[in-house]
């Protein structure tokens, strides 16, 4: 078995010069491999450092992302929380929009899901309650919430019989959208019409995607439900990019799934990777993002990497 794989971008038969590991600990924190003056990041693309994003004059109308993925366990929630989190920490307004009905990010941002009374469902399902009805502030500095609980899983079905139904969350989001710079909505590991909604309102997909090869089989079908709704309800919809997440690149197997997203999505493929690592499961008990649990951890710096590449890219203001 060879030692390492031949990343994406090298010329057939082309050995690297070298590959490095970008941090001596246990488990590298990146791993760089050196073709001649150019220096490839694990994405097997050249490196970039993308600079801090420069602060906003003005606030809202906010770009809507979708989180999605229909496999659980990817580390979607977890990116939504550190996403938003790094995005707040650069003076972004962020809405953090639980919309999976377990209420995980709801609890990650310090809510007890069974206790609320005035949640998304509600804003879906009752005329009545608006959208600010149902928004709570969070202890984390320009992020609010819009939180779920169980109640949401009986929306699937309500919403059957609603006119536009695949609309409904749109139009509740367009309520309180020049609040906020950034809406961030974590759906339900499902295809199924709640995730739709979700897709139906945004402007743009983050697609987190776990470094193992099981995950990426199962991500065909999100692209066609992706494709689906833009061809029959949101046009405008695009995949800001896919995150590759839970790596652990001293393996092989890792850096040969991490070739072959890159294969599957080219440049959509963010060059921010995130690794594997305790802390994260550690910040999730301490209902905080990682930026705030350690502050200084790789974890941390990855999230606000990636908040400053998908700005780049334009997918947050």
């Amino acid at each position: 078995m060879r030692d390492h794989v031949s990343e994406p971008g090298a010329r057939m038969g082309e050995t690297p010069d070298r590959e490095v590991n970008a941090s001596q600990a246990d488990q590298p924190t990146e791993l760089f491999t050196i073709y001649g003056d150019a220096i490839m990041g694990p994405t097997g693309r050249p490196k970039h450092d993308f600079a801090e994003p420069a602060p906003l004059s003005s606030h809202g109308p906010a770009r809507v992302i979708a989180m999605v993925n229909q496999k659980g366990g990817v580390g979607k929630t977890t990116s939504a929380i550190n996403l938003g989190a790094a995005l707040a920490e650069y003076g972004r307004r962020v809405l953090m929009v639980d919309f999976d009905p377990q209420g995980a990010l709801s609890a990650g941002f310090g809510t007890s899901p069974h206790e609320l009374e005035t949640t998304v469902y509600n804003v879906l399902m009752e005329r009545e309650v608006k959208t600010r009805d149902a928004i709570v502030s969070t202890h984390v500095e320009n992020i609010d919430l819009l939180p779920a609980n169980i109640d949401l899983s009986a929306a699937e079905v309500q919403l059957v019989n609603e006119v536009a139904r695949e609309q409904v969350l749109d139009r509740a989001l367009r309520q309180v959208r020049n609040d906020y710079d950034v809406i961030i909505i974590d759906c339900q590991p499902s295809l199924g019409l709640l995730t739709v909604n979700a897709l139906t309102a945004a402007h743009g997909v983050v697609i987190p995607l776990e470094a193992e090869y099981f995950a990426l089989r199962a991500v065909a079908l999100l692209v066609d439900t992706i494709e689906k709704v833009q061809d029959r309800l949101n046009p405008d919809l695009e995949i800001d990019g896919v995150v590759v997440t839970m790596v652990d690149l001293r393996t092989l197997h890792a850096r040969e799934v991490i070739a072959r997203i890159v294969e599957a999505f080219g440049e959509k493929v963010f060059e921010t990777v995130i690794k594997r690592s305790v802390k994260f499961p550690d910040a999730t008990v301490a209902a905080e993002p990682i930026t705030a649990y350690a502050h200084k951890h790789e974890g941390a710096k990855a999230y606000r990497q990636l908040a400053r590449e998908l700005i780049l890219r334009g997918g947050s203001p």
